[in-house]
């Protein structure tokens, strides 16, 4: 860890699960370029204050990305509940299927 990127936290198993790095908020705000340079090359950098409350900067390419998920339907029961077609009235009827003959 380099000294130029302030008292960042070593890394622990959730930073190494998102690839985030922490930083306390004081240096961030000291820092607030290099925050920024990290989050678009590096990832997700956290941002916490007295260590509790936080937040997460993250690239814009990467919110993109987590905004086309949040309107991904959970089901397909949503899908169709949220689909543009509700309510428009379909004919679903088809003849009846009477089978075939078949020679034994």
């Amino acid at each position: 860890m380099s000294k130029a990127l302030g008292k960042r936290k070593p890394a622990n198993a959730s930073t190494a699960r998102t690839g985030a790095h922490d930083w306390q908020l004081q240096t961030a705000k000291a820092k607030f370029s290099e925050v920024f340079r990290l989050a678009r090359t590096e990832g997700p950098q956290r941002i916490t204050r007295q260590g509790k409350e936080g937040v997460v900067m993250i690239s814009d390419e990467q919110y993109d990305r987590l905004m086309v998920k949040s309107h991904q339907p959970k089901s397909i029961v949503q899908f169709f509940r949220e689909s543009p077609l509700v309510g428009i009235d379909l004919d679903l009827e088809r003849d009846k299927d009477t089978g075939r003959d078949l020679e034994l």
